[in-house]
């Protein structure tokens, strides 16, 4: 009954995890539109398009991280599995044992991650101020969107003042959420192994 409820869990995980994989797909493809503008700008009108390497670093943290999850889930994270196979090999039960286990140490190293960058998530939205009067500036007029765009310009900032300066939270947020959704995944793996979950028997529902 336990494995059943877990095995089901971990699909409605591995669905989010698949729907942040398109997510940071349609970064990648837009990053990609970016780089062929300021190409052709270059080229042709002698105009670089201003700030592009800070939105190409920008996005290649939203990128890794929104991805991060589905590459946990399909099992193609960068790794050394050579003694690991070995050992599935010539005795399973300690092969399995052994994965297990480096699946709960990396579900451990992924929840200290976001120990460490959950604060600075916190910080870094706070500081735009979106819900509470700012300590410094003009006060709310009480329009949403005016509030907003004064909000944005006073949020802890990525980039280079005068060229191009986005705020820092939805980079922590990306960061935090890869992390944690990978770590669930590894915990998954480490309480069910890495096999895929198969159709539920009747038994099951």
């Amino acid at each position: 009954m336990v494995i059943a409820t877990l095995r089901r869990i971990r699909r409605w995980v591995e669905a989010v995890a698949i729907i942040a994989n398109v997510s940071g797909a349609f970064v990648l493809l837009a990053l990609v539109f970016i780089m062929n503008v300021d190409v052709i700008a270059r080229g042709v009108f002698s105009a670089p398009f201003r700030g592009v390497v800070e939105i190409v670093i920008f996005a290649l943290v939203l990128i890794v991280f929104l991805q991060l999850p589905d590459v946990v889930r399909t099992g193609r994270l960068t790794r050394s599995d050579g003694f690991p196979g070995l050992m599935r090999a010539r005795r399973p039960r300690v092969g399995d044992a052994l994965e297990r286990t480096i699946q709960a140490i990396s579900c451990l190293f992924m929840a200290m991650i976001v120990w460490t960058v959950w604060p600075e998530f916190v910080e870094a939205f706070e500081s735009c101020h979106f819900f509470t009067p700012p300590e410094f500036g003009a006060p709310p007029t009480g329009e949403i969107w005016t509030d907003f765009k004064a909000a944005l310009l006073r949020c802890d900032y990525f980039g280079t003042p005068g060229i191009l300066t986005v705020p820092w939270w939805p980079a922590r947020l990306a960061i935090a959420f890869g992390c944690a959704w990978a770590g669930i995944l590894f915990f998954f793996r480490a309480m069910l192994g890495n096999a895929e979950p198969g159709p539920m028997s009747e038994g099951e529902v």
